[in-house]
This record gives C-alpha cells, structure tokens and sequence, in this order.
C-alpha cells in the first residue's frame, strides 16, 4: 500500500518528533508504575482495531510514538493514511516489549484518534462536491501544537488546506479594514509589505464586495452573504478573484444551497478541525 500524502510528511518530521516527545512526558511522567506489574522481558503482540467506520490518519505519530519508547517494536499495517477503514478492522499489530506496547498504547492511540477523526469529518465534506469545482478548505481553528497534523488529516480526507497561519497569506478582515481605513488602502500595504503574498479580503456587503473586486485581489471570502443576491449581482460581469463561502457554513447548508454555488470555487469549513469527533479504538493484546 502507498500513502499518496507522503509528500506532506517531510515537513511535519520535526513537529511529530516533539509533539510525540510531549505527549509521552505528559502521560509517562517519571515512569509507567503499571506497566511494571509486567515482566521487564516480557513480549507481547497487540491489535489496534476501530470501533467504527473511518478514514484512517496517523500512521506516522505511532510509528514515533513507539520508536521514542522502543525501537524494536515492530508494527505490522493494514491500512495507509486516507484509507476507509471499517468497524472491528485491525488497523495495525504491534510486536515487541510489552511494557512499551503497553506505555506507549494510550498516545498512540489519542493521535490516530484525533486525526482519523479529523479525517472522516473531512471525507464527509469531501463527498459533497465531488466532480464540482468547489474545493472544502480548512481554517486556523485547529487545536493548539497540532496545526499542521490536522491540517495533513484534513487533506487525507479528501479537502484542502486554507493558509497555514498568519505568515503565508493575507486574510483581511473587518478589523483590519477599519484599522487601515478602507478595502482599497488595506490592499495596497498588503502589496507592499510582502509583494507576491495571496492577498484574500473578507466582504460582508454587495458594496465591500465590489471594492475587493475593484482591488484585483486574489480571493474574496463572502461571510454569510444571500448567495441569491451575489448571484444576482455578478451576473454577466467578468470575475478575476476567486470567491469563497464562509461563515457557519455545514453540511446542511452544503447540501441545500448547491444550486447557487454556480460562481463559488472555495468554501471553507471551520468545521472540519474544530468540531470533529474522535474516532473510537481500542488496542488488545492477543
């Protein structure tokens, strides 16, 4: 099997280094007191199914997770990331000191689960526009030291990323625009400070977005805006930027408004980091 999202991993190396490193300081502390009920010698070989339908994600954080611990565990896989994986499925079997396995279960588990979780919600979306233009786009309201991991979970599920942070884009927004004076003047210092930056400006009016049109920015984001009316609005002009839907927007509304998303090439979906669920596994030793 081949993870078609590998080329994403390079540049998460270091961060799954510490954040695992994290995690382990955080739930072993100064030493398992549990795990040594068990033989220090002892082997063992543990499965790690899914309790429910998925897409699965976070191959790399146990491969870390139990390399930190011990890196003669072996790890036996049955699913890449990005893959639907079913109820009762054995993801992975694990192989080695049974104190490590055991050690090492909980943070292995509570990364796959974040971001297979993460993943499926995004698969979810993912479904609805497939074979349209429309692409789902995350956010920044990721969990805090897990930016970059959601963000690689959302594009295992099928979506897309938005900008990273604050750094790789520009995203002017209501205070940014009065801070700066208008739509016009925020536009212009975006261009001077980093020239050839994505310049994307959020409108709450027919009137706003016609000043980022006029500004020839790359993105217009449409916050909760009647798309009957910018439908309306933009019929038989020609459009330079991008438009993207924001505000709220789920799966409900995905799927009732689809008809007026004729001019729409983006939606983004805070959604897909912010409210997903964990999915639920558990580790046996057999």
């Amino acid at each position: 099997m081949q993870n078609k999202h590998a080329q994403n991993l390079p540049h998460l190396e270091r961060e799954i280094i510490r954040s695992v490193a994290a995690a382990l300081e955080e739930d072993i502390g100064t030493g398992d007191i549990t795990a040594q009920l068990v033989p220090a010698d002892e082997l063992a070989t543990a499965e790690v199914i899914t309790r429910e339908n998925c897409t699965f994600c976070g191959k790399v954080w146990v491969e870390e997770t139990f390399r930190q611990l011990d890196s003669r565990v072996e790890i036996l896989w049955n699913i890449e990331d990005g893959e639907k994986a079913q109820a009762n499925q054995v993801l992975f079997t694990l192989k080695g000191n049974a104190r490590a396995l055991l050690s090492g279960e909980r943070t292995a588990l509570n990364f796959v689960q974040l971001l297979s979780g993460t993943a499926t919600t995004a698969a979810k979306y993912a479904e609805l526009v497939k074979g349209t233009k429309i692409k789902i786009l995350d956010t920044r309201k990721t969990i805090p030291g897990l930016r970059n991991a959601q963000k690689y979970a959302v594009a295992c599920g099928g979506c897309h990323n938005h900008r990273v942070g604050l750094y790789d884009a520009f995203l002017i927004k209501e205070n940014h625009i009065m801070a700066a004076g208008s739509i016009a003047q925020a536009v212009a210092k975006a261009r001077e400070i980093a020239p050839g930056k994505p310049i994307e400006v959020e409108v709450e009016t027919l009137s706003e977005l016609n000043q980022a049109l006029a500004c020839d920015v790359d993105i217009v984001m449409l916050d909760e805006m009647d798309l009957t009316e910018v439908n309306q609005h933009l019929a038989d002009k020609p459009l330079h930027a991008e438009l993207e839907l924001s505000g709220g927007v789920d799966v409900t509304q995905i799927n009732t408004q689809q008809p007026l998303f004729n001019i729409i090439s983006r939606i983004s979906v805070g959604a897909l980091t912010k409210h997903c669920s964990s999915v639920d596994l558990s580790m046996r030793v057999i």
